[in-house]
């Protein structure tokens, strides 16, 4: 019988390792990014016996440092890439609609035009094809075309002598982190064992096939076997690194492209829509981020990307260097009225593209299609792909795998299995002031709530009845109740001080300190959840603290080289204290 409340809790995690020495799956998955995470959710509920192990945390990479948007890829209409924008324009419906509509919301842009005539010929028709394949499914309503005077009234913050006017039109946009661990908890909760921190070392073989994985536990060290009669290798990035520890070439090869992405305060742009507009390497997004459904407290802070280079440098903790946000800065200001400086940022963060290979095209134009082989037998691997397309690459993977299992499997049904937290989301929408006066939140409060977890509210609400000092601002980060740290760590699968303040909340790009401040209350609050002592909490509060200063420093170098120098001068606090990270 599944359980109500299906909790990734340190408890949980321990009886996901016990179930995965002892079990014999069907399919075992490696990787717990959004990819990963739509494996195991798509083989689960086919009713397979499914195992899921991720060497860090749930979303560590890519899958929470993207730029945070459920989008249709306008500019692959520019290679006449007809289906794939279909595909993806198909899945933001289902996100928005169905399947997590309380961490995908309907945000409006503008896509400035500089020649009114030329640029809204030329724009508006592929923007008016891009919307008429999107149907307006999900989204508040279809493109329009702004005059200048218009234009500067959505967007008072606009260079006058820059823009001539403008088309408006939507996207969805999403808390990837947030999303990712939802897949990996809604698996879970229809029966996948689950298990961050756990590493892979090496693979079972039984003759020429793929039988499993050996892991390590790096919470405890202990080594041991997962057997699976399939195993997908959906690691993104470290995709070749784990071909490599088998000892055999691939079909495909994965490129790494470098992405970074600047947060600033919300009055620092004066604006009701975000922008997107081209470069000469990729597309520039200026993103709102934060309360967007409560206007009166106006939006918190805007993101700024992305950049699109090659990266062969370390890939756990890609860099960002002072070349990289400068190239932003100079680009958002091109557009800006009143510059923005290096002052202005609060956070920033890179995360790498994994593109499938091909010859010595620059990265911005590699495929960004899936692609799914089998190097050898039992093992499937599936690259490539956007964060929309999450759940095509997932049942395309899941499909190939299956065809190894020597008996009948039902078929895909993941457009029909909503998140955690989607089921009853407008009827706990609706019901929010009421919540909120039986609750004493302000109604403001309980919107950004429901916006993070939904119908598992009532899950934090009740922990605030228990205790109503978790209903208090968290220190140095008021935007965030302590109650949100210690669900974090009993429900949401967090095992160290970086997944609280980077993955289950945005801290650490959304307070100037980089949550430094916060890191010492959160560690104490979740300590009796996580067993640790004095010493662990000393312990974690340093490792983030070096991870910041570290951050910082990269941030300040010249170039790619010299910042990925600075950034692995901080270890990680799952490697026993080494700055680079080993082989997935």
């Amino acid at each position: 019988m599944l359980s109500m409340t299906s909790p990734l809790s340190p408890a949980v995690r321990r009886a996901a390792i016990d179930g995965l020495k002892q079990a014999d799956l069907d399919i075992l998955v490696i990787g717990a990014g959004v990819t990963g995470g739509g494996c195991a959710l798509d083989a689960v509920t086919r009713g397979l016996r499914v195992g899921l192990v991720e060497a860090r945390d749930f979303a560590a990479g890519t899958s929470s440092r993207s730029t945070k948007l459920f989008h249709g890829g306008l500019r692959y209409l520019e290679h006449l890439n007809f289906s794939l924008v279909f595909e993806a324009l198909q899945e933001r419906s289902l996100a928005l609609n169905r399947l997590a509509p309380h961490l995908v919301k309907p945000v409006r842009f503008i896509y400035p035009l500089r020649r009114a005539a030329v640029d809204r010929g030329y724009a508006g028709l592929g923007i008016g094809v891009y919307d008429v394949m999107g149907a307006g499914r999900g989204v508040p309503q279809h493109l329009r075309h702004l005059g200048r005077r218009k234009t500067f009234e959505v967007f008072p913050a606009a260079r006058r002598d820059a823009i001539r006017g403008a088309i408006s039109f939507y996207e969805g946009q999403v808390d990837d982190a947030r999303h990712t661990l939802m897949l990996a908890r809604t698996a879970a909760h229809y029966g996948a064992l689950c298990a961050s921190s756990t590493r892979v070392i090496g693979f079972v073989r039984q003759g020429d096939s793929v039988a499993g994985v050996r892991v390590r536990d790096l919470e405890s060290g202990e080594e041991f076997d997962v057997r699976a009669r399939q195993t997908i290798n959906a690691t993104g990035v470290w995709m070749d690194e784990l071909q490599d520890m088998l000892g055999v070439t691939g079909e495909f090869r994965i490129r790494a492209s470098k992405g970074i992405h600047l947060v600033v305060p919300g009055e620092r742009i004066n604006a009701d829509a975000g922008l997107i507009t081209r470069t000469e390497k990729s597309l520039l997004f200026v993103i709102p981020w934060g309360r967007r459904t409560a206007p009166a407290a106006g939006r918190q802070y805007w993101m700024i990307g992305t950049t699109d280079t090659d990266w062969q440098l370390d890939r756990a903790h890609p860099a960002a260097s002072a070349a990289d946000i400068d190239y932003l800065l100079g680009h958002a200001n091109s557009m800006l009225a009143n510059p923005l400086t290096r002052d202005d940022v609060i956070g920033v963060y890179a995360g790498l593209r994994p593109l499938l290979s091909g010859e010595s095209d620059p990265t911005s134009k590699l495929s960004r299609e899936h692609a799914v082989a089998s190097p050898v037998p039992g093992l499937i691997t599936v690259a490539g792909g956007k964060y929309t397309t999450y759940r095509i690459m997932a049942k395309d993977a899941v499909d190939a795998a299956v065809q190894g299992l020597s008996r009948q499997v039902s078929a895909c049904c993941t457009d029909n299995i909503p998140l955690l937290g989607a089921e009853g989301f407008a009827a706990l929408w609706n019901a929010r002031n009421l919540i909120a006066a039986e609750s004493g939140l302000p109604e403001a409060e309980i919107e950004r709530l429901i916006n993070r977890y939904g119908s598992l509210l009532p899950e934090l609400l009740e922990m605030i009845k228990e205790n109503q000092a978790l209903a208090s601002p968290i220190e140095g980060a008021p935007e965030y109740l302590q109650v949100e740290a210690v669900y974090a760590a009993t429900n949401e699968g967090a095992l160290h001080l970086d997944d609280i303040l980077a993955r289950r909340t945005h801290i650490s790009i959304e307070t100037w300190d980089r949550g430094v401040q916060a890191a010492a209350q959160v560690a104490t609050l979740v300590a009796p959840v996580l067993g640790w002592q004095s010493a662990n909490i000393s312990r974690e509060i340093e490792h983030y603290s070096l991870r910041v200063a570290a951050e910082r420093e990269s941030q300040d170098q010249p170039d790619d080289h010299s910042a990925d120098a600075a950034r692995l001068g901080a270890p990680d606090v799952r490697m026993g204290g080494r700055g680079r990270a080993e082989a997935r």
